[in-house]
Formats: C-alpha cells, structure tokens, sequence
C-alpha cells in the first residue's frame, strides 16, 4: 500500500492506495485562508500540520497502515514559507493567489531581463520569488532571519522527515529554476538577495528524498517509510489521471482553474500568460493556464444568493423549466476576477463584474452567469495552451468542481470538447501523490502500470446546438474585461 498527501487550499487530503491501485480510503481535515488586507491571501504553516496529523490519525484509527510500503507529497503551489535557523515559520505563508508583489514583479523584470529565457514564465505576484522580494523591501528584518524557504508541501516533508527538498514541478512555480535544466538558477536567486544554501534540493518527483522520522511514524501507526519527492497539486493530479504522454491534457476544477498539457519537451509563450513546468516525471515537461477563481466563485455565489449549498443550487437550475437543460436563458455576463487573474491578463488588479443586471435577474440568473464566466475563463486559458501545442481529442477533469454533471455538460459545451470525468478525479492530487511514491519503490519500469489512466465514469460531448450563443457571449465577456480594465 501507498499513502498520498495533498495540502490543498481548502483542506488536506490523504489517501490509501492499494497494490492493484484502487483506493482504499481517504480522509479530510479543512484549512482556512486569511485575508488581512485586499489582495493578500495567507496561512499558518502550524495549520497546515495540525490538519495532516488530523487526517492521519482518522485514517490510521480506521485502517491498518503497517503494510504501507511509502509516501508520496503533493501540494499548493507558489506558496512562500520562510524559516529561520530554529526552523520556526517567520511569517504566514503568502499563498499562490497573493496579489501584493505586484510592484516588485516590475522590480525583478528591471533587475533580471533575461527571466524569460531563464525561467520560460512571465513574472507573476503569485509565484515565489516575487513575494521574497515584497519581504526583502517591505518586512527586511524578517527577510534577514530567512535561513530555509520552502514551498508548502515541502513543510509537511520537512515536519515528517527533517529533510529540505522539493520536485521539479513545484520548484517550477518559483520563478528560481532554470526550466530547461531542471535545477535551481543562481541568477535568479541572486536577483531576490537569495543563495543556494537558503533552498531545498530540487528531486525528480518519483526520486526518494528522506524517510519518515520514528516519532511521526508512531504516532501515525506507520513504519519508517521512504517518502517520495511528489508533486504540485496540478503536476501530482495529471499523475492521478495518467496525463503523462505529450498531447495529453486535464482540466482542474478546484478553488482555482486549470487546463494542464503534457508537451513535446519544454515549450513556453509568457506572452500569453502560460505557463511552462516541469511535470513531476523525470525528462516531462507541460503548459498550463491558470485562472485563479473557478469552484471558489460558486462557492461566493452561493453564500452571495443564500442558497442553503452549493448542491440545492445547481438542483433549482436543473429544474428550472424550459424546453432543452442547456437552453441558454441568461443575460448577465459575469467576469471571474475575485482574486485578480492570471491567464490570459496577467493583472492581479482585474475585478469581479456583473454586467447586465435588470429588474428581472434571479438568484440563478447570477449562478448560471458565474458557471457561464469560469468557463469562459478556461477557454481563454485552453487557447493560450493551442497556441504553443496540440491538445488532446478530449479532456479528463477533477477536482471539486467536477462532481456536478451540470457543469461538466456546459463545460464541454463552451470549450467544444468532450469531458470525461474518471475514477479518482476528486482526490486526483493525492492520488498522484500516491504513484509517485509508488513509482519510487518499484522503479521506472512500473510507469505504464502504475500511471495508466483510471477506468471513465462518464463522458459529456459536446452539444453545439447553441455554439453560437456562446461566441456571441464570449465575444461580451472579452470585450467587457477590455472595457473596464484600469478602473
């Protein structure tokens, strides 16, 4: 058996993997986010271990975990956790939709010209290295105590092994790795006042980095298990649905979006505000868009509508009569910026709109608008990824998002691709977590077997009856973006 731990945004997810690799069980303990002042996004370092412990003494109470052979990491990316030499957190831990560093993202292009080149990624406030540089000018006594920063799920290696190390694909959202030799850039550290003693050492996701400490190992009723290198949440999720082949491509319907395509070695176009990673399998590369509010938009329309959940709102608008269930009826143009936006704007300052409210808008008119604009959103963010690739005929997706068939239907209405939704797709982080670990014990050679793509639950086809309402009201959403930028 293999364990895979997923620190999400939301929650901490672990999982139980058997030989076969079916899914024995999983357990969840929640997190929260502070949000102390506008656009900063934050949490404790402390919470996130006390939520780990939390899941793996639910998960150890109900299963016997001494034939657990290893343990697999994955997490959310970007995220800045700084230690000092007593290895106690500095700071919380500013978090991948952090939008402060704005002003130190033009400061590190002045500094650095040739990031492009080095990184493949446009400098961005949710990656790593400007938030260091945000510390450095804003916080410098704080900044002069950093003696280790590690991105989050890293922590959690750090807490179960004492070893500083990460994965390429991880690493790859830091804005430090040199994205074509798979290894830190001294350059761009340089340019954020850092040195190579102050990081962790960059692994191979399926590479064993340490073994988990006896004290850990009794209090989770485990034995001293190897613990693999693993993944970031997107790169740890493709694992989970087998998107490990060039062309291969995943939606992610999580608190933030994402369209992920394994590539043809390494690929980038920062113009389009796309990213290019490191995947979390030896010599694999991928693209990804990114936008930074999908599942957690309908979460905020639901509390804004006063829906009792998110479950009673998508069963009134499945209801709702008319004569087709994907009939369009809804006016209102929603912009999905709650949290600022990467793909395609690159603007941490773009806002959430409702455009064309009236006298008559409903509660569901608004619901289905915010459905509507995070699918839009994921359109523009699959075009960046066809700019520099081809994609494949269909899409997997997971994440929360995933479980409404309402959504997955529009979706692959908008996006005009089927959707195939798969075993596993709503623990697939944690579950890729658990292949690598697996893959780290058995080799190489098991890639085929233990990656194969989880058996297809259902597959949504495109319906293009109204193909046409969609690119007229595409076509208002671009258009709206365009209109009130800068105000």
């Amino acid at each position: 058996m293999y364990l895979g731990i997923d620190l999400g945004t939301s929650g901490v997810k672990v999982i139980l993997l058997a030989e076969d690799g079916q899914v024995i069980a999983s357990q969840t303990a929640p997190l929260s986010v502070s949000r102390p002042h506008p656009l900063w996004s934050e949490q404790d370092p402390e919470s996130w271990w006390q939520a780990t412990d939390k899941a793996m003494l639910a998960l150890a109470a109900q299963h016997d975990l001494k034939a657990v052979k290893a343990i697999g990491l994955s997490g959310q990316m970007h995220g800045a956790t700084l230690l000092d030499k007593q290895h106690q957190a500095l700071r919380p831990a500013m978090l991948w939709n952090d939008g402060r560093a704005f002003q130190a993202c033009q400061q590190l292009q002045l500094q650095c010209p040739e990031v492009q080149a080095i990184t493949g990624n446009l400098v961005m406030p949710g990656f790593t290295a400007p938030k260091l540089l945000w510390v450095k000018e804003n916080e410098p006594e704080t900044f002069q105590r950093i003696a280790k920063v590690l991105l989050p799920k890293d922590y959690l290696r750090w807490r179960m092994s004492g070893d500083f190390a990460t994965d390429v694909s991880d690493a790859s959202g830091t804005l430090w790795l040199d994205m074509e030799e798979r290894a830190w850039s001294e350059r761009m550290l340089q340019a954020t006042g850092l040195t190579m003693a102050q990081m962790p050492r960059v692994y191979e996701g399926s590479e064993i980095t340490g073994e988990l400490s006896a004290a850990v190992a009794k209090r989770w009723s485990l034995p001293c298990v190897p613990i693999a290198a693993g993944g970031g949440d997107n790169a740890a999720g493709a694992v989970g649905m087998g998107v490990i082949h060039k062309e291969e491509t995943m939606l992610s319907l999580g608190t933030s979006g994402v369209i992920f395509s394994v590539s043809d070695g390494f690929t980038a176009n920062p113009d389009a505000a796309l990213h290019s990673f490191g995947h979390a399998l030896p010599n694999t590369w991928h693209t990804m868009s990114v936008i930074l509010s999908a599942a957690s938009c309908v979460d905020w329309v639901v509390r804004l509508t006063r829906f009792s959940s998110v479950a009673e709102a998508f069963q009134a608008l499945e209801k709702q009569p008319k004569k087709s269930q994907f009939e369009p009826y809804c006016k209102v143009v929603f912009l999905p910026y709650l949290s600022g936006e990467r793909t395609p704007h690159n603007d941490p300052n773009a806002k959430g709109v409702f455009y064309g409210l009236s006298h008559d808008t409903q509660p569901l008119d608004l619901f289905r608008a915010v459905l509507e604009g995070v699918s839009f959103a994921l359109l523009d963010g699959l075009d960046a990824v066809k700019s520099v690739q081809q994609v494949s005929d269909s899409i997997d997706v997971i994440g929360g998002g995933a479980r409404s068939h309402y959504w997955l239907q529009l979706l692959a209405n908008v996006l005009a691709v089927p959707m195939d939704y798969r075993e596993g797709g709503e623990v697939g982080p944690s579950l890729g977590a658990a292949r690598l670990a697996a893959l780290a014990v058995q080799g190489a050679s098991g890639l085929e077997d233990i990656c194969r793509k989880p058996n297809r639950i259902a597959r949504f086809e495109a319906d293009l009856t109204y193909q046409d309402y969609y690119q007229e009201k595409r076509q208002q959403y671009q258009s709206l973006y365009q209109r009130v930028k800068g105000l």
